[in-house]
């Protein structure tokens, strides 16, 4: 049996699709709690976001915008 370190050698020697495909594998296989009411929320709360976007209620802004904001914000 290969140790954690010889796992983690060979997955990083995998191409780029086979590596994402390893971790999805593998946080899918972790357990956990999930409370239904919560991810009943959020699934809400996306889809009324998606509404929104598609209706063009709201125009969202690139990642990169978002993040640099929020960086001068808690500067």
């Amino acid at each position: 049996m290969l140790s954690v370190e010889e796992l983690i050698k060979e997955a990083l020697s995998l191409p780029n699709i086979q590596r994402t495909l390893l971790v999805e594998k593998l946080i899918e296989s972790l357990e956990f709690d999930i409370d239904e009411k919560i991810q009943t929320a959020w699934i809400n709360e996306a889809k009324k976001r998606r509404d929104e976007i598609k209706n063009g209620d709201i125009l969202p802004i690139p990642g990169e915008e978002a993040l640099a904001k929020v960086r001068r914000i808690l500067e």
